[in-house]
């Protein structure tokens, strides 16, 4: 998994496969998914997940705080046929001026907002960029209780492998981090998403308080990301399972979400 990481190309051609095989079927229920709308990816990379709308002639942005992935995504797309409808951006989205030509139909968030400082900040900042009348947010993220919440798969060592380490104290944490050779960048990086993991309660605690309602919910057994990454099917948690708060957590390794303002 880390090899994949490393590989932008590869980790690129992932994002698009889950995008254009889930993602967009996903969303199609309750929003066209076609040349006449528009897309803004918060959190992009090389623009993996925009690839299948850019496929469709759909007006795309990605922005991302990461200037070699913006770097990456250009070259990318450069021979795109719709390229001229694709603007990638090194930029924080709180830089982002908004405004009438800045709002979107569709607005993603795929394995984003567990990285993100103050969601409930956030959430109603981003409603800034949507479009008044009919615009949808779709949200993906693991659940931060789930086996590997802390993206701890992100490792060099074995603990790439190690469910639930991330839930340790702080101390603990870090000192196992340090004990099994991760580098201080990389300790640094995985204390971080411990600050900023999300439960599924507080995410939707957040969509409430911020006035939006959500069109659409799954929660994922198995994420659908694992498919191209492990060969796995996709599945969603029993129902009597995903029933229970908090609990659920544990157990759902993806969370799909359609929002839109009320």
């Amino acid at each position: 998994m880390q090899e994949r990481h490393k590989n932008r190309k590869i980790y690129f051609e992932e994002q698009s496969y889950t995008t254009e095989k889930y993602v967009i079927p996903y969303i199609e229920p309750v929003h066209r998914v076609d040349g006449s709308i528009s897309l803004l990816e918060v959190g992009c990379g090389e623009g993996g997940n925009i690839k299948p709308f850019l496929d469709r002639g759909c007006r795309c942005m990605g922005v991302d705080l990461n200037e070699g992935q913006i770097e990456n995504g250009k070259r990318f797309f450069a021979e795109h046929p719709h390229r001229d409808r694709l603007t990638l951006t090194y930029s924080d989205i709180y830089d982002i001026e908004p405004g009438p030509e800045m709002q979107f139909d569709i607005i993603m968030l795929r394995d984003v907002i567990e990285h993100i400082h103050d969601q409930e900040r956030f959430m109603a900042f981003i409603r800034r960029f949507l479009r008044p009348e009919g615009g949808i947010i779709f949200f993906a993220f693991p659940p931060w209780l789930m086996p590997f919440g802390g993206h701890q798969q992100i490792c060099e060592s074995r603990l790439a492998k190690t469910p639930w380490i991330h839930l340790l104290p702080c101390r603990a944490y870090a000192s196992l981090l340090r004990h099994c050779g991760e580098s201080e960048g990389r300790i640094a990086d995985l204390l971080e998403i411990k600050e900023t993991g999300i439960t599924l309660e507080r995410f939707e605690r957040a969509v409430r308080q911020n006035g939006y309602r959500i069109l659409r919910k799954t929660h994922y057994f198995i994420n659908p990301n694992y498919e191209i990454k492990f060969h796995l099917r996709p599945r969603t948690v029993l129902p009597v399972l995903r029933s229970i708060p908090y609990l659920r957590d544990f157990y759902t390794t993806a969370g799909y979400y359609v929002v839109a303002a009320k």
